[in-house]
């Protein structure tokens, strides 16, 4: 699933986001602690849904071991090409090409679940939830980690550009609050919310901000779009890049149970 991007953002760059993104500190942790609270254990089927480029895939398969199965589905092609080649050496790992909406698997085949910030795109999370329960086993686990957009805070001693610009980036998002969302979702799709975290996305280098913020081309968008003006956002990003920087936003982490 592709992130923060306009609809003409290739595929190539779609990857390098999401590469971006879990190579750093926080996504390192966040993404070890999803597969934690998994509980995962030999011979467990599980689905990453919305797996994008395989990110993921091969560490659920190392914590199911040879006697457990592996989905990953995503609707991309594209995507699924790339895990491909990035997994062909792990042949045991199940691609396939589907809807969140519709999952192209059977009623109570799994153990396990993972959605990784893909729920903030979709047209319909409450019915992707409604997915889960279906696929999942009585007693199986979802795990989901989505961002909370309003949540996101770039501080400046302009803080009305700040605030200008964490509206847009929000509003660029299908369903910007979705992390906050989880539980009420969870409990309408049938499943029973086991715990919940809030964890703090926190950067404080432009480089890495800009990478996953957009800090220069969303607010290039924003001065186009006219939420911004030129003569606001030039001295905002010069700031910015000057240091020190501090911004951020929430990511929610919600494990759930299908009864």
């Amino acid at each position: 699933m592709s992130q923060l991007t306009s609809a003409t953002t290739t595929a190539a760059d779609q990857i390098a986001y999401l590469d971006t993104a879990a190579a750093t500190a926080v996504g390192r942790d966040y993404k070890k602690h999803v597969v934690d609270v998994l509980d995962l254990r030999p011979g467990h089927a599980v689905v990453d849904i919305g797996c994008g480029p395989g990110t993921d895939l091969g560490r659920l398969a190392d914590a199911v071991q040879a006697g457990g199965r592996v989905i990953g589905v995503d609707r991309d092609a594209r995507m699924l090409a790339e895990a491909g080649r990035r997994l062909s050496d792990r042949p045991r790992i199940d691609l396939r090409a589907g809807d969140a909406h519709a999952l192209p698997l059977d009623d109570t085949s799994m153990d396990r679940a993972r959605i990784d910030r893909v729920l903030m795109h979709v047209a319909d999370p409450a019915t992707v939830l409604a997915e889960v329960r279906r696929v999942l086993r009585p007693g199986g686990v979802v795990a989901m980690a989505e961002p909370d957009w309003d949540t996101l805070a770039v501080a400046d001693e302009d803080v009305s550009t700040s605030r200008r610009f964490a509206r847009f980036v929000a509003g660029r998002v299908r369903n910007p609050t979705i992390g906050r969302e989880l539980i009420r979702l969870s409990a309408r799709a049938g499943l029973r919310v086991r715990s919940v975290e809030a964890i703090a996305v926190v950067f404080r280098d432009f480089d890495t901000a800009d990478r996953i913020l957009g800090l220069e081309r969303n607010s290039a968008r924003a001065v186009a779009a006219g939420e911004l003006t030129d003569a606001d956002a030039q001295p905002w990003l010069r700031r910015l890049t000057d240091g020190p920087l501090l911004a951020g936003f929430t990511l929610y982490l919600v494990t759930a149970e299908a009864a």
